[in-house]
């Protein structure tokens, strides 16, 4: 059973890939990371990893010995479905997900992928936020 992450090249994907890999350590699991966008194009979409950040991943879960796979699913599907099927699939033992503050008016037009996922995901769902605090200085 796989611990699934959903994996975007921002700090909020970041907090997600870092507890993902805890997780997976501790319960002696492979980690799928999976990085979907819900744009059209595949050029220029910031949710998409390019070649280098996938390479920089690899080497990261490598590093840590994380048996692992990285899926970049073409966009048959919102972000959510593909989290929730790939999950569904390979019958995950969690789903990790980092979250980000939107706004009320955000969330109404662009719905939230986080939402879809807690609310729908048939195994526990772990939501992280990236972590804010100042570092250095005695912090």
């Amino acid at each position: 059973m796989p611990v699934i992450v959903g994996y975007v090249p921002t700090p909020v994907g970041e907090a997600a890939l870092e507890r993902g890999i805890h997780e997976a350590s501790l319960r002696g699991e492979r980690l799928i990371i999976v990085n979907a966008s819900a744009g059209d194009a595949v050029e220029g979409d910031s949710a998409l990893a390019t070649a280098a950040a996938v390479a920089r991943v690899a080497g990261q879960l490598e590093n840590a010995g994380i048996e692992h796979e990285i899926r970049q699913p073409q966009r048959t599907h919102s972000p959510a479905e593909e989290l929730l099927s790939i999950a569904a699939a390979d019958e995950a033992s969690m789903i990790v997900i980092g979250l980000r503050r939107r706004s009320p008016v955000g969330k109404m037009l662009f719905g939230s992928t986080a939402q879809e996922v807690l609310l729908n995901a048939d195994c526990p769902v772990v939501a992280v936020k990236p972590d804010r605090r100042p570092r250095g200085r005695g912090h």
